[in-house]
């Protein structure tokens, strides 16, 4: 039975330096040899593979630079020594639920989703601290960042204080791109490959955010940068020009389609007509306009249409000498191009309704663009037109201007007063602007990560919009709990309602509340939503696992105390969700409960994961306990391979150990470890 230390692979987060190595491994087998320290990459057979010219690490290069950027690289690939404890007491609908909200510093959360999550996440919204020289919560610490975080917080006794990240501390774009480095970085590594990231900025870092999110994220994969219009009065804090907008800049996988966004009212007016079984349309020219709209641009979409003025019906080849024959002309009579290649016209000639223009009297023709997607164009006819928007569009593209009183920072304000009173949060944002990148970026069941969720907007949207379309989208949710002052202005709200609730004054506590007051009301807005409005409430601290730390002075005692291999205080569900963490298991994963010859044993995933955590299992125990885990495991049925884990200092001698190990290896079970 193999023993799980603090330095086992499963009681680790994810390795990415040997994650990175292994694809290399994959890609170029060359790549890899020995070197002093292990494993190494050998940069000579690198610059054979792609060239010298290729390969640089020269000062003179493109890109941005600045001090602490190696460090800050190293910091993401670090492993977190954290775990996530649950916390049932303070989640809503625990069982049943696959919402999450994570109270932690967001680069150990991070580092500690990656193998239950990597490559999973479909949209993911970060709203990092702008760097406003005002307190700065997040001075990441390389060497025991869990420490660091628990000291920030007031979780332990340690005296560090959130510094203050003024532009005359010479560091001050420094420690802000500090900061995101490793967290782009790890997020990266979480996303889809038709997954999409939105990020809110204002214009201090926004040069700087672009080019890192370029080199993280491949500027190939740049979608936009949306102005947000969400002070129609402007900020005085500026010195010439007051600020009424800030930025969503928007990345994007290789492989992501937008959604787009649902009609407006006006749009939907312009589908005014009824065809013959009641599905509305619009009338839109078929003709290409704008771009490449000539005939020598798509010379096999430039052919005639024959019209029957008599019968209205139109052809692609003569019927009568009476026929009117229309060619794409551009509006300077140059020859244009349709929008349809000649097979797709051919398909649907009943959609054709040519026109005369008002001002040249020249014909041109219009096709039938479909409100309902249900008229679907057939689906073995290409489309030629890569610009083309379909015949079945019943959503619109955004622009790169969002504005409207719903995206208004008042907007959020007042939607946040509904819930809770007080002004903890300065600028929160509204619920139509987190609405909008949900629409444009996910559906069905997609996962949306939000990194620093503040004042839990992001969970309230997500909720509102699955009461609107009836969609299952999960959403996980991570806020440091920030202290609250009870003598700072603007924190004396928060902090006398977080007194009034009986909680610990930091901002988590009141993001926690705000889900569940939005949960509330859209449950009594929408009674005949039955959507998930729960949320399973975890939190960030040291591993289960003890770590060896003796004392010189007295080994002995070290020895003693280190009989137990998990920490004083530590529940069972404590340790079974690290193992389901570090195992690579989503948090939302069913477990079930079983009581085997008197000891209780837990079975996670279907039997992936199957833990026995009791305290004592004796010699008598071992045979009935190893067969009732052999049966279950036979009903249970896993389509991989199971992971079976029990208390190392449970078993009342290493003999009782041997045999519950030998028993389970027998039946299949081969991977038997111990804590």
């Amino acid at each position: 039975m193999k023993k799980i230390d603090i330095n086992s692979p499963e009681a680790q987060s994810a390795d990415l330096v040997a994650g990175n190595i292994e694809q290399l491994k994959a890609l170029f087998p060359e790549l890899i040899t020995e070197g002093p320290n292990g494993t190494a990459v050998n940069v000579d057979v690198l610059k054979a593979l792609v060239g010298d010219q290729t390969v640089t690490d020269a000062d003179e290069k493109y890109g941005l630079n600045w001090h602490g950027k190696r460090r800050a690289r190293q910091l993401a690939l670090t492993p977190s020594t954290g775990t996530l404890r649950p916390c049932p007491d303070e989640s809503v609908d625990w069982d049943t639920t696959r919402n999450l909200m994570i109270e932690g510093d967001n680069l150990e959360v991070l580092k500690l989703l990656q193998k239950s999550y990597a490559g999973k996440v479909k949209l993911i919204y970060i709203d990092p601290p702008y760097n406003t020289g005002k307190d700065f919560v997040y001075p990441d610490n390389f060497q025991d960042n869990i420490r660091n975080y628990l000291e920030l917080t007031g979780q332990v006794e340690g005296g560090q204080k959130i510094s203050s990240n003024s532009e005359a501390s010479g560091r001050f774009h420094t420690d802000w791109l500090n900061m995101m480095y490793p967290r782009l970085k790890l997020a990266r590594a979480l996303l889809k490959s038709d997954g999409v990231v939105f990020i809110s900025i204002d214009d201090r870092e926004l040069n700087n955010l672009r080019t890192v999110a370029n080199e993280i994220f491949g500027e190939e994969n740049f979608v936009a940068t949306v102005s947000v219009v969400n002070n129609m009065k402007g900020r005085n804090d500026k010195k010439h020009v007051a600020a009424c907008h800030e930025y969503v800049v928007i990345y994007a996988g290789p492989s992501f389609q937008s959604n787009g966004l649902p009609l407006t009212e006006e749009q939907r007016a312009a589908f005014k007509y009824t065809d013959e079984k009641g599905f509305k349309y619009a009338l839109r020219d078929l003709r290409k306009r704008g771009g490449p709209d000539r005939r020598e641009d798509r010379p096999n979409m430039y052919f005639p249409i024959f019209w029957d003025e008599a019968s209205g019906r139109c052809y692609l080849e003569r019927q009568a000498d009476s026929d009117i024959e229309i060619v794409p002309l551009r509006g300077d009579g140059s020859e244009g191009r349709w929008r349809w290649g000649i097979d797709k016209v051919r398909k649907h000639l009943d959609w054709m309704h040519p026109k005369r223009s008002d001002r040249s009297g020249r014909l041109d023709v219009e096709h039938r663009l479909y409100l309902d997607t249900s008229i679907a164009i057939d689906d073995d006819i290409e489309e030629e037109d890569e610009d083309d928007e379909g015949a079945i569009e019943r959503t619109s593209k955004p622009k790169s201007v969002w504005f409207g009183g719903e995206f208004s920072s008042d907007s959020g304000k007042r939607a946040l007063k509904e819930l809770l009173p007080g002004d903890a949060f300065d600028f929160p944002k509204s619920i139509e602007f987190m609405r909008t990148c949900v629409l444009l970026g996910a559906s069905s069941s997609d996962i949306i990560l939000d990194l620093f969720s503040g004042s839990g907007a992001m969970a309230q949207a997500v909720m509102h919009q699955n009461a609107i379309d009836g969609q299952s989208r999960r959403c996980i949710c991570v806020q440091l709990p920030e202290p609250l002052d009870p003598t700072e202005k603007k924190q004396k709200g928060g902090a006398a309602l977080c007194d009034k609730l009986g909680v610990s004054r930091n901002i988590a506590e009141l993001t926690k509340e705000r889900i569940r007051r939005a949960a509330a009301k859209i449950k009594a807005d929408n009674p005949l939503f039955a959507g998930d409005t729960g949320f399973r409430v975890f939190k960030l601290d040291h591993s289960n696992i003890r770590a060896w730390n003796p004392n010189p002075a007295d080994l002995e005692a070290s020895l003693f105390d280190h009989q137990d291999h998990l920490l004083e205080g530590r529940s069972e569900a404590d340790v079974l969700y690290e193992l389901l963490l570090k195992l690579g298991l989503d948090l939302c994963v069913p477990i079930e409960q079983r009581t085997i010859a008197g000891r209780e044993v837990h079975a996670v995933g279907g039997g992936v994961l199957m833990a026995c955590l009791a305290e004592q299992i004796t010699g008598e125990q071992v045979e009935p306990l190893a067969q009732g885990i052999i049966d279950w495991h036979k009903e249970l049925a896993p389509a991989g391979d199971t992971t079976c884990v029990f208390r190392d200092s449970a078993f009342e001698n290493d003999v009782a150990k041997t045999n519950l190990a030998a028993i389970l290896e027998q039946h299949g079970i081969q991977n038997v470890r111990s804590l």
